[in-house]
């Protein structure tokens, strides 16, 4: 399994896209309490389910990780764990995926100057002040004293998008063949 982590607009969710074109490394399903929107689809988009029996899953133990975000429940159901997998998480989740210990989870950190990240955001859209307050925000998250290390750091300013996702699958797949010997 592929977990991405890193700060906004370092090119993890563009990379996951790239990873399930290119790859077929498929995007882990993960489980929410939020109303379902428009054109979403149970079982692609997320698990969709209701606070109760999230909390029923959250006493077994389900979940590699879990948060509350805008009022909803979001979670990473440990049944959804595998090969050729990918999922993107902040500095909490990927402290949870570390803790599994398993041999086929490998960890990515990507990297990119907070100049690049601010020219992503302003690119795709965001406004300016919402740019900058998503800095400052990921300089206190992603501090080097709060981020667990990963199995492999990739500076993605330095790549395109592809080569980015062409540099994970490789080294994804020359770790699982060393674990697999």
């Amino acid at each position: 399994m592929i977990v991405l982590v890193g700060a906004s607009a370092s090119g993890k969710t563009e990379v996951a896209k790239m990873l399930a074109k290119k790859y077929k490394i498929v995007k882990m399903i993960t489980t929410t309490t939020r109303a379902m929107r428009a054109n979403e689809v149970d079982g692609r988009d997320y698990f969709f389910i209701t606070c109760e029996e999230f909390q029923r899953r959250i006493k077994a133990k389900r979940f590699v990780e879990h948060t509350v975000y805008n009022g909803n429940f979001y979670g990473s159901g440990k049944d959804q764990i595998g090969v050729n997998k990918c999922i993107v998480v902040d500095p909490t989740g990927l402290k949870a995926f570390i803790a599994l210990k398993e041999e086929d989870v490998k960890t990515f950190l990507l990297e990119a100057c907070e100049k690049t990240r601010y020219e992503r955001m302003i690119m795709r859209g965001d406004l300016p002040e919402y740019a900058l307050n998503r800095i400052e925000h990921d300089r206190v998250e992603f501090a080097p004293y709060k981020l667990a290390k990963t199995d492999f750091t990739i500076e993605t300013e330095l790549y395109t998008i592809e080569e980015v996702a062409d540099l994970i699958y490789q080294q994804y797949q020359q770790s699982i063949k060393k674990h697999s010997r």
